[in-house]
Parts: C-alpha cells; sequence; structure tokens
C-alpha cells in the first residue's frame, strides 16, 4: 500500500506538470494504510525537479518514515531526507560505500527496509564514479535493513529514455521487499 502525494503528467523525457494531493486526502490514504504502509514519496525527479515543496519534507521525514515499512529514495532524495534532518552526509557520491552510507543512515529513520535506487549514477569497474563517459560499466543498488545490507549490481546501458523506471522499480518492491533479500546479489 502506498500514499500518492504527487500526481504527475510526464512521459519517458521529463515532467510536464505536477498536481499536489491535497494534504487531508493524503491523511485519509495514510489512514487507510497505516498497519503496512509502503512510501514512495517522489520529491526529486531524476530531471532534478523537485516535486514535493520543501516545507513537506519534515512532515515526511517525521511523520510517513516512522510508519514505512520500504523506502525507496532515488540518490537526489536520500540526499534531501538526510539533509532535512541534519545528518552528516559527504559532500558527494565518489563511491558505492557513499550509496550503503546513504541507505544505512536513512534506515533509523523508521523504514523497516530502504532501498537507494542508484540507476542514473554509473560506476566504474572498480565502482567508484567514473572520470568519463567511456568508463560508466555498473549501475548499483542497494538495500538496507537493521541487520543487513544488500547490493544488486547491473551492468549499464545508456538510454535517453530512463524517465520512471526508478518509480517502477519502487512500485515492485513495494509488493513484497522480503522477496528482494532473496534474490542473489551480483559478486
Amino acid at each position: 500500500m502506498a500514499a500518492t502525494t504527487a500526481l504527475t503528467a510526464q512521459n519517458t523525457q521529463g515532467v510536464h506538470d505536477i498536481h499536489y494531493v491535497p494534504p487531508a486526502f493524503v491523511s485519509k490514504q495514510i489512514d487507510a494504510c497505516i498497519d503496512d504502509i509502503g512510501v514512495d514519496v517522489v520529491k526529486i525527479a531524476t530531471t532534478g525537479a523537485q516535486l514535493l515543496p520543501n516545507a513537506a519534507v519534515t512532515n515526511v521525514r517525521t511523520q510517513l518514515l516512522p510508519l514505512t515499512t520500504i523506502l525507496t529514495p532515488n540518490i537526489s532524495e536520500a540526499r534531501l531526507l538526510l539533509e532535512n534532518a541534519g545528518a552528516k552526509i559527504t559532500p558527494e557520491i565518489k563511491n558505492v560505500k557513499d550509496l550503503v552510507q546513504l541507505a544505512s543512515l536513512l534506515q533509523p529513520m523508521g523504514p523497516k527496509y530502504v532501498l537507494v535506487k542508484g540507476g542514473h549514477m554509473p560506476f566504474d569497474k572498480d565502482f567508484n564514479v567514473p572520470q568519463q563517459a567511456s568508463e560508466q560499466k555498473y549501475v548499483v543498488d542497494v538495500l538496507h535493513t537493521d541487520d543487513r545490507t544488500t547490493i544488486f549490481i547491473t551492468d549499464f546501458s545508456y538510454s535517453k529514455n530512463t524517465h520512471g523506471t526508478g518509480c517502477s522499480l519502487a512500485c515492485t518492491s513495494l509488493t513484497t521487499p522480503t522477496d528482494l533479500f532473496s534474490l542473489q546479489p551480483s559478486t
């Protein structure tokens, strides 16, 4: 179950418009699924567009995250939540360890699981941010819970039509988050 905070008019090229769901209706959604809530509160799109007003980020962090089963932020969203909480994070992502740090810092805010989606930040063969586009080799997603971190590695494939892929991954993970741990992580 999920609570939708905004509706977007979008395609594979980007976000064209945003309609914020009235807070009273968001509250009704949360009340309806309070016992088993999943949150994919899209706050920053791949294009860099911030979809959630700054004033709402604190409410998401303090009111929704403690009720969340699985949080599925992209890197920018994870950083936004952590900066809002005053967490000390690295100024920029340099390697996969930095993605793991984001997930491990978010999880104590309430979600049982945190899946940091790294699909739009490819890494080189040594799992560092590449210096040149020709060095892009892998994309990495990090799943973290109290006692376990799983890193999913996929070959990088360039495409200009990746808009919405993170939302698709988030929706899939909301159905059965524990099944993600049964997948074999890449080595």
